[in-house]
């Protein structure tokens, strides 16, 4: 029998374990990869197997990628609509419409700012089968946050929910996100939570979406968020986010910061940070 070149023993390999062991589609969950690691990955590991996505508006195929070793799924997004005007099946019409893959990697890098990308998948720009779109790392969810709250599940640590949940207000304040339903907040085995999609994101509103969801915030994100520069934020999403969406990110930043400040000043920093 003739020996298969070497490439393409590895290649039918990886495609014949796919459908052999379909649960090595998640052994990576538990593999120590560095972000750059998973990013590298992300970006040039092959497409060994896709299929369309049960969850959101525009069912973005879910792709299993490959390098030889690893083997993990990733959501591919290609979305870039923009309209001068958006009209909504409740009525509510939106001006400058914008909903676009590029602003889930905006996020992931504005994130990686403030020391919160551990709370986001992370995003890279890819391109597959002629389009190109962002792409996330899989996360071992259990479930979201509308299965949740409709079967009035309870988290077991209180204490570790609501931290988790007070930075993730802030971030959802900081990146306006328009569109910031209960799916987007992703629920592990362990009760960790991270925010996912952001493509409806950075509108040039100045003003905050809910501001009342302000309420405590972790003392190192706020001290980075005091710190944050408009040219490192323009820098480090340099081709996802223009120059007034940056400013706007600035402008919500400074009332985030003035928000928690008046916060401080009528109920002491106990009361504020943790």
């Amino acid at each position: 029998m003739q020996e298969l070149p070497r490439p393409l023993a590895r290649l039918l390999f990886v495609v014949l374990a796919c459908f052999i062991f379909p649960l090595s589609l998640h052994a990576a969950d538990d593999t120590p990869l560095t972000k750059e690691q998973i990013k590298q990955f992300l970006q040039t590991a092959q497409v060994i197997k896709s299929k369309p996505s049960s969850k959101g508006v525009t069912h973005p195929p879910l792709l299993t990628l490959s390098n030889g070793t690893i083997t993990h799924d990733a959501s591919f997004q290609t979305i870039d609509e923009h309209k001068t005007e958006m009209k909504f099946a409740n009525g509510k019409v939106e001006l400058n419409f914008v909903d676009s893959y590029k602003y889930n990697i905006a996020a992931y890098r504005l994130a990686e700012l403030l020391g919160l990308d551990d709370m986001l998948p992370v995003y890279v720009e890819r391109k597959w089968e002629g389009k190109t779109g962002s792409l996330s790392w899989w996360l071992p969810a259990k479930m979201d946050e509308a299965e949740r709250a409709q079967k009035k599940l309870e988290p077991p640590d209180p204490d570790k929910w609501n931290s988790q949940m007070y930075r993730i207000r802030v971030f959802d304040e900081l990146v306006y996100d328009t569109d910031p339903n209960l799916t987007n907040v992703q629920i592990g085995e362990d009760w960790t939570v991270w925010r996912v999609d952001f493509s409806r994101a950075f509108r040039t509103n100045k003003d905050l979406r809910v501001p009342k969801n302000l309420v405590k915030c972790d003392r190192q994100l706020f001290e980075k968020l005091k710190a944050l520069k408009a040219e490192e934020v323009a820098e480090k999403t340099k081709n996802y986010l223009n120059k007034d969406e940056v400013k706007s990110v600035m402008a919500r930043r400074d009332k985030i910061v003035a928000t928690f400040q008046t916060l401080i000043a009528e109920k002491g920093e106990k009361e504020v940070f943790y």
